[in-house]
């Protein structure tokens, strides 16, 4: 095999999480030629591969829109002459062009998802509560399919990591579900307290203008802290996490940015659980801030309604444990 296609549209924290999968694939087999095929918006992802990995961005929203665009990406992408496809995705999309690749003798092999555990997982009651792979097992397995199979050694996109004697951290205190969000007010609490500290600073990371605004506020606020909203780019937000000591999210996409890099993350988890699969590359369950309850995990994304109505799994969540969590990893600096 010479040539690889590996398809992976979205979301965010799922093509993130592709990285570690494909950088050891392509190191592993120095002489195989992946590309792999996602949208524009994610190619940051992909600015530090080994020099066998090239992106391809798939403009969903312009030219490659319905099914005319989906047949001009499939012409496209023949053009390259590839031996295999490994669909990281497997939704209608990917189906169908992986399906018209096949029909020109490509090799395909598909993520199994196995939404049956998800939902046992998931369930309200008689919970059916272990871990399932993880999503880079999951990827793992398409390319052992194709007949590639790889040892998951990945640390970083990054050579190095920057030394500093201050202590650097960072927040990403939102989500896209209600259900994976902090409440807001008790996670400035936590920025407060740290801000008290003497040699750190605090970046705040976050989108959009109910985002930006909250995070400004904390900003005007608060000494030591900087938001970063509007000043940097997705690739210098990935360059930045970087450099920090430790990293605060939900279970959300920049947990996964983070985890690029090697930075510890201390993610909080609330209507969703780790054991989904969905845990940052090479995190640990001792920087995961949780409480144990029975309806817990309710969602696989989040994006349930609360089965309570409160949203206790995240509202009992008291601030100082977060902050427990992050002084594991910057204590030696701070005092």
């Amino acid at each position: 095999m010479k040539r690889l296609l590996v398809i992976r549209f979205s979301a965010m924290g799922d093509v993130a999480m592709s990285v570690p999968v494909v950088w050891s694939l392509a190191t592993q087999y120095p002489q195989l030629q992946i590309t792999v095929v996602s949208r524009k918006v994610f190619a940051p992802f992909y600015e530090h591969m080994p020099a066998n990995v090239q992106f391809f961005a798939a403009d969903l929203k312009g030219e490659h829109k319905g099914f005319w665009g989906l047949i001009k990406l499939f012409n496209q992408l023949r053009k390259m002459q590839f031996d295999a496809v490994a669909d990281f995705h497997h939704v209608m999309r990917s189906i169908k062009l992986r399906g018209a690749l096949w029909l020109c003798g490509c090799k395909t092999a598909h993520i199994k998802k196995e939404r049956a555990a998800k939902r046992r997982l998931t369930q309200p009651e008689n919970k059916q509560f272990h871990q399932l792979k993880t999503s880079f097992e999951r990827y793992a397995d398409v390319l052992t399919k194709l007949g590639l199979p790889i040892e998951l050694n990945f640390t970083s996109v990054f050579n190095s990591k920057p030394q500093s004697t201050m202590a650097k951290v960072g927040f990403a205190p939102f989500a896209a579900h209600k259900g994976k969000i902090y409440p807001p007010e008790k996670m400035e609490q936590v920025v407060a307290e740290l801000s008290k500290l003497k040699n750190i600073h605090i970046y705040l990371f976050g989108g959009g203008k109910t985002e930006t605004d909250i995070l400004s506020a904390w900003e005007q606020r608060y000494e030591n802290v900087e938001a970063m909203p509007g000043k940097i780019n997705m690739s210098g937000e990935i360059a930045l996490m970087n450099e920090l000591d430790v990293m605060v999210t939900m279970d959300s996409g920049n947990m996964h940015l983070a985890s690029l890099s090697g930075t510890p993350v201390v993610s909080v988890w609330g209507a969703t659980h780790r054991y989904s699969g969905f845990l940052g590359w090479g995190q640990t369950p001792d920087n995961v801030v949780e409480v144990e309850m029975p309806c817990r995990p309710c969602s696989v994304f989040g994006n349930k309604p609360c089965l309570r109505g409160d949203y206790a799994c995240l509202s009992s969540i008291e601030p100082k444990a977060i902050v427990d969590k992050i002084m594991k990893h910057i204590s030696a600096k701070v005092q």
